[in-house]
C-alpha cells in the first residue's frame, strides 16, 4: 500500500468534507480535545442548506459553531454527552441537550441502539504505518467510528501521540476523507483556583490513603489539590487507574510517588481514557511508553475498577442531601456538566481489597448576588439531578469533617452529614430531618446534644 499516494487522494478542503452531510442525518464529533474545530465551523456555514442535522459531541472545547450558527436549534440539533463551560452557556440559551450517559456504557450505546451517519475526529498526523494517533482521547471514539458510515479525519500536528493498548488509532483505510487543520494550539486548562477550604478537604482526604494506593482524580482545583498534597506527602507506590489524567500526576509522578507495582490490572502503566490540563500534561504524555490510553469500556468497567487493590476515587459534587444523594452534574433543572466517570469509580472502587471512594465539596456556596447557602441540604432541590444514589455513596468530605455513609441508617447518615455541615446551618438541618421523619433519637453533633423529636 503507498499510504502517500492513499493519503493525497483522500485529503479534501474543510468544505468538501462537510458536503458529505445531508439534512436528518447523525453527526458525531470526536471527544473532547478530538473535537473537530475545523470541520465544526465548516459545517456551520452550511446552516442554511440543512434542517435537522444531530450532532453528538463530548465536552467541546469553548462554543461550538454549529449551535451558535442557528439560534432557532432548528436546523442543528446540537447534543452532548458531557458539558464543557461552553456547552452550559449554550444550554442556557436552548441549544444544546444533555444526553444522559454511564461513561462506560458509551461504547454499548453504539453497538446495539444508536446509530452514525458521519463521524468527524480530530487527529495527529498519518504515522509511517498509516495511523492516526487520538492523541488525548480515546474515550468512544473506535465505537462511533465503527458505527459510522462516513469518517473524516481532521489532522492537528499539535496533538501527542499517546500510545496505548488498543483503539487508541485509525488507520487511513478505514478513512473516507482527510482534512488538514490550521494546526491551532491544544486548549489548555487555566490552573485551578485553590481554597483554604479545599487545603482543608484535601488534608482530610490524603489522611486516608494508603500506600499502594490506585488512584483516580475528577476534575477541578479540589483533586489537583490532591494529587500535590500526595506528591509532598510519604506515600509510596501509588498506582494510576483514571477516567481523566491531569497535571498533577506529573507531580505525583516526579516526586517518585507513583510505581504502579501493586495494580493488578497493567502494573506499572498509568492507565487513563483522556486527558485534559496544560501543555505541560500534553508534552508529558507525548510518545511516552509509561503511560496507556485505553477505550472508556476498559478503564471505567466497574469490575476492572474493582480488580486494583486499594482502588481509590476522589470526585467533586454540587449538593448532597441528608439522605445522601449526591448532585454532581445540576443545580435544580441547570444542567452543569454529567454523570461521566463518577458512578462507574464511586461503585468500582468501593468493592476493590481496601478501596474507598470520596465525595468533595466545600460547605457553602455562595452566589452572584451575594447569598450563601448550606451544600448540605435537608433534600434536593426539585428537579436536581442524581448523580449518585443513597446506596452508592461512601465518603463525603468538607472542609469540616468527612462522613461515612456506607452501612449507616438514615438517622445516622444525617447525623454524620449535619456533622459536617458549616455550623451556621447545623440547627436549622436539624429541624429539617425532623419534620422529614429521619430521626427517631436524642442528636449528637459536634458536641451539642438537641432533643428534636420526629415530626409525626
Amino acid at each position: 500500500m503507498d499510504l502517500q499516494a492513499l493519503y493525497r487522494a483522500k485529503r479534501v478542503s474543510p468544505e468538501q468534507a462537510v458536503s458529505v452531510v445531508r439534512s436528518g442525518q447523525w453527526v458525531d464529533y470526536g471527544n473532547f480535545l478530538c473535537a473537530p474545530l475545523t470541520l465544526d465551523a465548516a459545517l456551520a456555514k452550511r446552516v442554511d442548506e440543512l434542517e435537522e442535522v444531530k450532532i453528538r459531541a463530548v465536552a467541546f472545547p469553548g462554543l461550538a459553531a454549529v449551535a451558535l450558527a442557528d439560534p432557532t436549534g432548528q436546523r442543528f440539533l446540537y447534543n452532548n454527552w458531557h458539558f464543557t463551560g461552553g456547552d452550559r452557556i449554550l444550554h442556557d440559551k436552548g441549544l444544546c441537550s444533555y444526553i444522559p450517559l454511564l461513561y462506560h456504557e458509551g461504547p454499548r450505546h453504539y453497538e446495539r441502539d444508536i446509530e452514525t451517519d458521519v463521524f468527524f475526529v480530530r487527529c495527529a498526523p498519518m504515522d509511517s504505518n498509516g495511523f492516526f494517533n487520538y492523541g488525548v482521547a480515546n474515550s468512544v471514539q473506535r465505537a462511533q467510528a465503527e458505527s459510522a458510515r462516513t469518517i473524516v479525519v481532521e489532522v492537528n500536528t499539535n496533538i501527542p501521540v499517546c500510545h496505548g493498548g488498543y483503539d487508541e488509532s485509525l488507520h487511513i483505510s478505514e478513512v473516507d476523507f482527510i482534512v488538514e487543520s490550521d494546526n491551532a494550539p491544544m486548549f489548555s486548562l487555566k490552573e485551578p483556583a485553590v481554597s483554604g477550604e479545599d487545603m482543608k478537604i484535601a488534608e482530610y482526604v490524603v489522611s486516608r490513603i494508603p500506600d499502594g494506593a490506585c488512584l483516580q482524580l475528577g476534575i477541578g482545583g479540589l483533586p489537583n489539590a490532591i494529587g500535590r498534597m500526595i506528591a509532598d506527602s510519604g506515600i509510596r507506590d501509588v498506582g494510576v487507574h483514571t477516567e481523566m489524567l491531569v497535571d498533577s500526576y506529573i507531580d505525583m509522578y516526579e516526586a517518585g510517588r507513583i510505581t504502579g507495582r501493586y495494580k493488578r490490572d497493567l502494573p506499572g502503566k498509568m492507565t487513563y481514557t483522556f486527558a485534559l490540563g496544560s501543555q505541560r500534561l500534553y508534552d508529558f504524555l507525548h510518545n511516552n511508553p509509561l503511560c496507556a490510553s485505553y477505550p472508556v469500556n476498559y478503564v471505567n468497567t466497574p469490575s476492572r475498577i474493582a480488580s486494583n487493590p486499594r482502588a481509590v476515587s476522589i470526585n467533586n459534587a454540587v449538593d448532597v442531601d441528608l439522605y445522601g444523594q449526591i448532585s454532581s452534574e445540576s443545580s435544580g433543572i441547570r444542567h452543569i456538566s454529567g454523570t461521566g466517570g463518577q458512578f462507574d469509580f464511586a461503585f468500582g472502587c468501593y468493592h476493590s481489597e481496601g478501596g474507598q471512594s470520596f465525595i468533595c465539596l466545600r460547605s457553602t456556596q455562595t452566589d452572584k448576588a451575594g447569598n450563601r447557602k448550606s451544600r448540605i441540604r435537608p433534600t434536593l432541590e426539585p428537579g436536581t439531578i442524581v448523580t449518585l444514589p443513597r446506596t452508592v455513596t461512601h465518603w463525603v468530605v468538607t472542609e469540616f469533617g468527612m462522613a461515612n455513609l456506607k452501612g449507616k441508617s438514615t438517622w445516622e447518615r444525617a447525623e454524620a452529614l449535619i456533622a459536617i455541615a458549616h455550623p451556621d446551618y447545623r440547627e436549622e438541618l436539624m429541624r429539617e430531618a425532623a419534620a422529614m421523619n429521619i430521626w427517631k433519637r436524642k442528636l449528637h453533633v459536634s458536641g451539642f446534644q438537641s432533643d428534636i423529636r420526629m415530626a409525626v
